[in-house]
């Protein structure tokens, strides 16, 4: 899989975007696990970071982009811009998280 550039930006520094493919998107659905729940709540008693739950967030967002980046390698795109992440929950303990940018084609100036 070839590598492809990423930014938050409307643009990509040291490139000019040639080609507008337009809007990639990677969606997951994830749901804790009843011992999840359970292990969360226990370190909920101490304050602090849930590690159980920042794991589970980080590993949906990467799904959610690992996604986009396929959507817009098969767009035939060099690049995404002005990518952004949205999450929701679909019901309690049921999250849908979504990674979104705009798929271009960009050559360096």
């Amino acid at each position: 899989m070839a590598q492809i550039a990423v930014t938050t930006a409307n643009d990509l520094s040291g490139y000019k975007i040639v080609r507008h493919l337009g809007v990639v998107r990677g969606i997951t659905v994830r749901s804790r696990s009843i011992l999840g729940n359970l292990g969360g709540a226990l370190q909920s008693l101490f304050g602090g970071n849930i590690t159980l739950f920042t794991e589970l967030a980080e590993k949906a967002r990467a799904e959610a982009f690992d996604l986009m980046v396929q959507h817009a390698q098969a767009m035939g795109a060099n690049a995404v811009i002005a990518m952004r992440y949205e999450s929701n929950d679909i019901m309690d303990g049921i999250t849908e998280v979504l990674a979104y940018g705009t798929a271009v084609v960009v050559e360096p100036l």
